[in-house]
């Protein structure tokens, strides 16, 4: 008997009955108008792709997307500066060590998580990984996702010391989009959770939409393919509620998360100051915010709406003389924070917003693009997107806290070699950072020293060093490497 080629059409002609009555009355009939010709390989795919679609979901945020960019800047009210909508001032050392030790009884009580937005691929780096796989060149050549594992361990531990010995494990929730998941996945079994149970980890993917024309037809890539595109970074509420992770969180009983970008490889995850300031505050969305470095940084900057609620604008929505306009009370910028995606959430506003953003009515940013299709032609359709930012304007209580660039942003973008937001970039910052903790622990740190990494086991942000670096030497060129029992190699 002769095997049938994996490429050969199916035997049975029609569809299944359930998907084609499935398609027919959201309108969609088209998607399974080639069947008869695909393989049982590609109509499995194709009826995968089918089944996955809530076609009333799409539709609906289809048509409020649609809407609510018709509506865009009608009558808008111009943007406030942030300064009026909540003071970033400079606290006391008192203040700090209050809201810190506030933060470290939220770890150890286990009434809070970390959140990873871990989607993005390393292309741009050069590497077919994903960006949490990428060593940037440090000593160690630990993968972002080790360095900030082990900073989570951490911060773990001083919970555990600052709250008599007692504690309970930081949950982890990473979400990773199908690009990066099983990547992500094999990355952290191969590296044994880099000393973590795997219990505190959970893995949940980030969702797509399909393209669509305007009039809501949904485009085919091939005859066995549906066109989609990646929802936003925004997409992260959807996601929380198809995947479980919110209600596991609810049930761990987590009053609230940290939630930051897998390209930081100085993210403080889980600080203890910030997320101690946002929970005494009673903040339903907090933000760790940066002083812009000039007014014409290409960056996203908080602001207030009309009614006084936060919100973030892109560098692209404020006109040149805006941008660099000062506050003459402060004399600081009046669009001064920039928005580094660092955000507070509380699990009582997160589950509101989750519902809010998961059923009709939702509204995505329209991105008209020439969309690929399956006769080889681009045809004109939209993609939906959304930001994590999107929905802050609806919490009445938020709290901005500023934080230090070069202790707590370096973003690896671009390429190796690029003068900005690269590899060589984020490890020249880690490397300073090092160098700088040993000199305040009593280090003699040597003019023209290219750094020291001081991993996260070892401290988490520069305490603990006393003991181990006082009085040494660290000598030029470097960079250095400081073990755990002192050692400079």
């Amino acid at each position: 008997m002769t095997a049938t080629p994996a490429s050969a059409p199916a035997a049975s002609s029609a569809p299944p009955a359930a998907l084609e009555a499935s398609c027919a009355a959201a309108g969609q009939a088209h998607i399974l108008e080639d069947w008869a010709a695909l393989s049982e390989a590609e109509r499995a795919a194709l009826a995968s792709e089918v089944e996955a679609l809530d076609f009333g979901f799409v539709r609906s945020a289809l048509s409020a997307s649609l809407a609510a960019a018709a509506s865009a800047g009608a009558g808008a009210a111009p943007p406030q500066g942030v300064v009026q909508l909540r003071g970033v001032g400079a606290p006391t050392a008192e203040r700090r060590a209050e809201w810190r030790a506030r933060g470290l009884k939220l770890v150890a009580e286990g009434k809070l998580a970390v959140l990873l937005l871990a989607g993005g691929q390393g292309t741009r780096l050069g590497s077919k990984l994903p960006k949490g796989c990428y060593d940037i060149g440090l000593p160690s050549h630990k993968s972002l996702f080790q360095l900030q594992a082990e900073r989570l361990l951490a911060l773990q531990r001083l919970a555990a010391q600052a709250n008599g010995g007692r504690g309970r494990p930081l949950l982890w929730f990473v979400m990773t989009s199908p690009f990066t998941h099983a990547d992500t996945v094999a990355h952290f079994e191969a590296g044994g959770y880099f000393g973590l149970d795997r219990a505190q980890v959970t893995f949940f993917q980030q969702g797509f939409l399909p393209c669509m024309t305007e009039e809501g037809q949904i485009i085919m890539e091939s005859s066995s393919k549906i066109a989609k595109a990646p929802d936003g970074n925004g997409g992260l509420y959807r996601a929380l509620r198809v995947s479980g992770a919110l209600a596991a969180m609810q049930a761990a009983g987590v009053e609230a998360i940290d939630v930051y970008c897998v390209d930081n490889s100085l993210s403080r995850l889980g600080d203890p100051e910030f997320v101690g300031c946002c929970h005494e505050r009673g903040a339903q969305v907090g933000a760790r915010v940066l002083a812009k470095a000039c007014p014409e940084e290409k960056v996203g900057v908080f602001a207030a709406t009309p009614e006084g609620r936060l919100q973030v604008l892109e560098y692209s929505e404020l006109d040149p003389a805006k941008a660099s306009s000062t506050d003459p009370a402060t004399g600081q910028l009046y669009f001064n924070w920039s928005n580094i995606c660092m955000h507070y959430f509380s699990i009582d506003w997160l589950a509101t917003t989750v519902e809010a953003l998961s059923g009709p009515g939702a509204a995505y940013h329209i991105a008209r693009k020439a969309i690929p299709s399956k006769d080889g032609s681009k045809v004109p359709g939209v993609k939906l997107e959304m930001f994590i930012f999107d929905p802050f304007a609806t919490a009445e209580r938020t709290a901005l806290f500023e934080v230090a660039r070069e202790d707590h942003f370096g973003p690896v973008k671009n390429a190796p070699g690029s003068d900005t937001d690269s590899p060589d970039t984020a490890r020249a910052l880690l490397l300073a950072q090092g160098a700088r903790w040993a000199a305040a622990a009593g280090a003699d740190v040597a003019e023209g020293c290219a750094g020291l990494e001081v991993p996260p086991l070892v401290s988490y942000a520069g305490e603990g060093l006393e003991g181990l670096v006082g009085g040494k030497a660290v000598g030029a060129p470097g960079p250095w490497l400081l073990g755990a029992d002192g050692s400079i190699v």
